[in-house]
């Protein structure tokens, strides 16, 4: 039950804090801080179809896995997952849990033709950068490459 609470207690304060700015990071900012901010740059960058930001916020040696892709680099992901920017409009964190530099978020998505998708994200994290990321989905979803 405590975790229960402490879950859903972590998620709201992070759905609250989801859509607002405040400043760079300073030296009194935690690591998990630095990491939450970092993960919900990823959705971000997808919401805004902003290559450059999402860029940034990539570790060295970073690997994207789905159920189509299995640890494709950088340069892979550019060219089969980024188009996918395009095609969405918005991203809703359902559910988020973080434990140190590893995390995991359920989203709702929405397609610029107004589709519903679902994710289930796993994240890597690297000093402060996303060093590994997972996304599963399963077949029949609408995800905006789909053309469901």
């Amino acid at each position: 039950m405590k975790f229960k609470i402490l879950l859903i207690g972590a998620i709201l304060a992070w759905q609250a804090g989801y859509t607002q700015t405040g400043p760079s990071p300073g030296p009194a900012t935690s690591q998990k801080d630095i990491n939450v901010k970092t993960i919900k740059a990823w959705y971000s960058a997808f919401e805004k179809k902003d290559w450059n930001s999402m860029q940034q916020i990539l570790a060295d040696g970073f690997t994207f896995s789905s159920p189509l892709d299995d640890h494709i680099d950088i340069k892979a992901f550019k060219e089969r997952c980024w188009p996918n920017a395009y095609k969405i409009k918005r991203v809703d964190v359902d559910k988020f849990i973080i434990n140190g530099d590893l995390a995991v978020v359920i989203s709702n998505g929405w397609t610029t033709e107004g589709k519903l998708f679902r994710n289930s994200d796993y994240f890597k994290l690297k000093n402060g950068k996303i060093s590994a990321f997972e996304c599963f989905f399963g077949p029949g979803v609408n995800y905006p490459n789909s053309g469901k």
